[in-house]
């Protein structure tokens, strides 16, 4: 069945976007009102250091052009990632990143400014009560002063960031608009069109060779522009580690960890503590092969279900009434806040043609989150379901309690609340289940999801951090070499599976490394969800995930974790969660036996 247009979805399963402009006309009034606080932005130059009061106007100043600049941009955003292919959101897009770049290159003498200030006057500054708005952001501007140029260098640096995101805008419009799939015989031996979206469904098949040919179909695509999505994913590592050197870091690990005030040492204990559960991970593996009847388990045979007779489908009404279930003990402003996004149309549910693949949230300032999904009734939906709502409740609980130079919270802690809503949503459907058929079921989704969220991000780390070091030390990022990269990573990750030649090339349908060093947050954020589940559900811990929810960016996101109980620079959460893994696997044998 060919995708729906755009036009054709039902308005019921599609995004709101009035809540942030009642018109796109009315967009254009609010994009000629934010052109003109450019001008007023750049007058602040030299004024800061005056005095606390020259400070606080200046930064008032800035803030309200910037919150207004972003929902402009968001606006486009959203209104082009439901249909790629929409020339008219495509110039407003395009325009509104515009008015980013002009205003970010008209601050970019703010860190240089403010470090210029003499250490003991800033000190003052940052205590004075006038001021308590901006503390956090004025004390970690001071904690960057050795990688901050001068306000020459900062103005070029501010010019280059629109030209920085140039392979990630190919990537996405190769991938989404102008890459197409050929057709593929499904399980009923009827012809059907493989698309981003349906991929997903078709791997997870009972049927082996829809797997392998969805597979084969699917990643054979990928493979005829190997040589272009390799010159893609090159040019932004290169980009990456430009900015490394220009900011004096000795890694782009490092560069990317440092804005969260993350030592590079979280980082290698997550790799270390990760290798240290892979002998779990070929128990798993094993017991797959065997229950799939299989004399060698492929990596097309990795996601689907092991329990393969029990009907799981989930549809999009059957899925808000689970996450709501599950999430009962979060507490009735919770729940409220979700019958809202059901009902006031914050989700964009079904595919349509043109529109960006996989799921994501976006919180909106001032306005509420908008969720991206594309449903197609499975379980793994509903998680994905739970998944983005976690999200979306984290940016209205911190939008709604800090302001606007506050509410943003870090990547560290943006992947937290979204897997303690898919491990509360786990542990709900294992309370409920007594079939021991589908509590494998449930039991093997939950296994899947530390193989791919936690192992297999791990993998994607190290894969990140391989190709960065390779680049920094001279050596041309080329298919083969990405490829080999990648090859060596699976064997080790998957020691056990049979890693075959259209494997090697996965690498290049992943958009998260053109965000870089992003992905290891999916594993820490995962190993402190379970934790923090636990302690929701056994310790009355509610109350302090929602405070931790609330925190938005005004401290850094270790120190918020912690009100959770939470620390990443012990080893503890990742070594619980192996533990967990473990005796997830230990069970599902005993009722798979």
């Amino acid at each position: 069945m060919a995708l729906k247009q755009r036009s054709e979805v039902q308005t019921d399963f599609t995004w709101n976007f009035t809540d942030m402009y009642p018109s796109d006309e009315a967009w254009e009034a609010a994009y000629s009102e934010a052109e003109g606080l450019i001008g007023g932005v750049a007058a602040i130059q030299g004024t800061l250091g005056k005095s606390s009061e020259a400070m606080k106007a200046g930064l008032d100043l800035l803030f309200d052009a910037m919150q207004k600049i972003e929902l402009l941009y968001v606006y486009s955003m959203l209104r082009l990632n439901v249909d790629n292919g929409d020339p008219k959101y495509q110039t407003m897009n395009g325009r509104a990143m515009n008015l980013l770049v002009k205003v970010s290159t008209a601050t970019s003498f703010l860190e240089p400014e403010i470090l210029s200030i003499p250490a003991d006057k800033l000190a003052e500054m940052i205590n004075d009560p006038l001021l308590c708005r901006y503390k956090h952001m004025l004390q970690d501007t001071d904690r960057g002063r050795a990688h901050v140029g001068s306000a020459e260098i900062e103005h070029m640096m501010a010019m280059l960031s629109d030209v920085s995101g140039t392979a990630k805008s190919c990537f996405t419009s190769f991938e989404s608009v102008d890459m197409t799939f050929p057709e593929i015989t499904d399980e009923n031996g009827e012809k059907v069109t493989l698309t981003h979206g349906n991929f997903g469904v078709y791997r997870e098949s009972t049927d082996q060779r829809v797997r392998r040919e969805s597979f084969e179909a699917y990643f054979g695509e990928f493979k005829k522009y190997i040589n272009t999505l390799a010159s893609m994913y090159a040019g932004s590592v290169k980009m990456d580690n430009f900015y490394t050197r220009a900011r004096k870091f000795d890694s782009s690990c490092e560069k990317a960890l440092f804005g969260n005030n993350v030592p590079v040492d979280v980082y290698d204990k997550l790799t270390e503590a990760v290798h240290g559960g892979l002998s779990t991970m070929r128990r798993y593996l094993d017991l797959r092969r065997r229950v799939l009847g299989l004399d060698e388990l492929n990596m097309y045979d990795l996601y689907c279900p092991m329990v393969a007779d029990v009907d799981m489908k989930v549809t999009f009404d059957e899925a808000k009434e689970l996450v709501k279930k599950a999430t009962m003990p979060l507490g009735e402003e919770y729940q409220k806040l979700l019958d809202r996004a059901f009902s006031e149309r914050w989700i964009d549910v079904y595919e349509n043609k043109g529109k960006t693949t996989g799921a994501y949230s976006c919180g909106v300032f001032g306005v509420h989150p908008y969720v991206l999904l594309n449903y197609t009734d499975t379980l793994d939906d509903a998680f994905t379901l739970a998944h983005e709502l976690g999200h979306a409740m984290h940016s209205y609980f911190s939008d709604t309690t800090q302001d606007f130079a506050n509410h943003d919270y870090r990547i560290l802690v943006a992947e937290v609340a979204s897997t303690v809503n898919e491990v509360l949503l786990t542990r709900y459907l294992l309370s409920t289940e007594t079939d021991p058929a589908r509590r494998a079921y449930i039991l093997n989704h939950f296994l899947e999801g530390f193989r791919t969220t936690v192992f297999r991000q791990t993998l994607f780390a190290e894969f990140e951090r391989q190709a960065h070091d390779l680049d920094m030390n001279g050596t041309p990022l080329t298919a083969e070499v990405l490829n080999g990269i990648y090859r060596k990573l699976n064997e080790l990750y998957y020691e056990g599976a049979t890693v075959n030649e259209l494997q090697d090339i996965e690498w290049a349908r992943i958009p998260h490394f053109y965000n870089a060093f992003y992905v290891y947050q999916y594993a820490t954020g995962f190993c402190s969800a379970v934790s923090i589940a636990k302690k929701i559900l056994e310790e009355n811990g509610a109350a302090d995930y929602l405070r931790f929810l609330s925190t938005g960016g005004s401290d850094y996101p270790l120190e918020e974790l912690k009100i959770t109980g939470v620390d990443l620079t012990k080893p503890d959460t990742v070594a619980s969660a192996m533990e967990e893994f473990d005796r997830a696997l230990t069970e599902l044998e005993g009722l798979l036996a």
